[in-house]
């Protein structure tokens, strides 16, 4: 992105990284995601600052439970039911609705909001 000249009018990049609210929440039972995802975030906060004169910000995202595969033992029987009620909404996200996130803040006018984290969990985890 530093050594191809951005479209007339447009900054030159975004990264929008996808970590999880496990970075803040903590994961007890699987504390390397946890550490990992907080590395990540860190990671974007820190490159934010390093890329901002190449006119590239970077931002992260921070989903709760996503309604995947990879989430689907948690999300099974009574133990499903306690998670969705984690948030007011009782349901974990979508992929299509973190995509979506994800292309928001890949606008090239989401600019200013380079080194910010989106909680993206339903209010399951307030910060």
């Amino acid at each position: 992105m530093i050594d191809v000249p951005a479209a007339e009018g447009l900054p030159a990049g975004r990264i929008v990284d996808v970590g999880s609210r496990g970075a803040y929440r903590g994961e007890p039972d699987i504390p390397a995601y946890g550490a990992s995802k907080a590395g990540l975030h860190s990671l974007g906060q820190s490159m934010a600052v390093r890329l901002a004169p190449h006119g590239i910000a970077v931002l992260g995202i921070a989903p709760g439970f996503i309604a995947t595969e990879m989430a689907g033992y948690a999300l099974a029987g009574d133990q499903g039911g306690a998670i969705r009620a984690q948030s007011p909404f009782h349901r974990v996200v979508t992929p299509e609705e973190v995509a979506d996130a994800v292309v928001a803040l890949a606008d090239p006018w989401s600019h200013w909001a380079s080194g910010a984290v989106l909680d993206f969990n339903g209010a399951s985890h307030l910060r």
